[in-house]
């Protein structure tokens, strides 16, 4: 008896401060935390540059960008830009995340398909995204239809790769249980194999809308005349760093921004999970 109670009792004060750590850092102190870095430095390089310590000319100081930005926005050519951006990622995302998923529960369920699908999409997806630009400009053109069928060939492969490798890694025990209690297929999916594999699978659309971000870049240099692609190549082409930095910022804040998105609509569907991570 004393055993278990022992246990009981050092598990208690553990849960306390887990309890009190999530209160401390509620929603808005998390948020807070994560501007804590970026802030400090920030602030550090614009005393550096104020001081003359640093000159400033190719790395702007935040008021410059800051300043690059609010002229952007104020004329709505931000809000334009990173309008033609998130279309066209959230387009890419929706065509590359619904084939990777297809691909990679048919390939991990059918090992003839797999045999027959694996080896060619293993070997193209170390194929470097811009070496599909000029193949996508002779086949579609140089409108809109290159730009997402380049940034669904960048997510696809990240989630039928997540798909594929969660589906084969379900363990086998939990399968066997299911046809004890002699679950229909159906049923097996639905209670067993879609809660072993929906984690990874998650995951895996988190790092494929990522990539997304980063295929839309070398998308937007197909002629793209909107978009944040489109404000680097143009801040680059005339010499203006500060307009630059500013669409690099836009990147970053939309790309978080969407993957929050992305978390919160997703994660009821895993809210059953037990995970070490919520008491550390």
């Amino acid at each position: 008896m004393s055993g278990p109670t022992v246990l009981l009792t050092d598990a208690a004060p553990a849960k306390a401060a887990s309890t009190r750590r999530s209160a401390l850092l509620g929603g808005g102190g998390r948020a807070l935390l994560g501007l804590l870095l970026p802030l400090l430095l920030a602030g550090a390089w614009e005393i550096a540059v104020a001081s003359g310590f640093a000159t400033g000319r190719l790395l702007p100081p935040p008021s410059r960008i800051g300043a690059a930005l609010w002229s952007l926005a104020a004329s709505g050519e931000l809000w334009t830009h990173v309008a033609a951006t998130l279309i066209r990622v959230g387009l890419g995302f929706a065509f590359g995340a619904g084939a990777g998923i297809l691909f990679g529960a048919l390939t991990a369920t059918l090992p003839p398909l797999r045999w027959l699908l694996d080896p060619s999409l293993q070997a193209l997806r170390a194929v470097p995204s811009l070496a599909w630009v000029p193949l996508f400009i002779l086949w579609f053109g140089i409108l809109e239809t290159p730009k997402v069928a380049l940034i669904a060939v960048g997510v696809f492969f990240p989630v039928y790769v997540g798909v594929a490798g969660a589906i084969a890694s379900v363990d086998r025990k939990l399968v066997e249980v299911g046809r004890i209690f002699r679950l229909s297929p159906l049923a097996l999916a639905r209670r067993i194999l879609l809660p072993a594999v929906l984690p990874a699978t998650l995951t895996a659309l988190r790092t494929g809308l990522g990539l997304g971000f980063l295929f839309v870049v070398a998308a937007e240099l197909m002629g793209a005349s909107e978009g944040l692609g489109y404000l680097l190549v143009d801040g680059q082409q005339f010499s203006k760093p500060d307009q630059i930095l500013a669409a690099i910022i836009s990147f970053a804040v939309v790309g978080k921004l969407a993957d929050t998105a992305l978390v919160t609509l997703t994660s009821p569907l895993v809210r059953w999970q037990d995970t070490a991570r919520e008491t550390l």
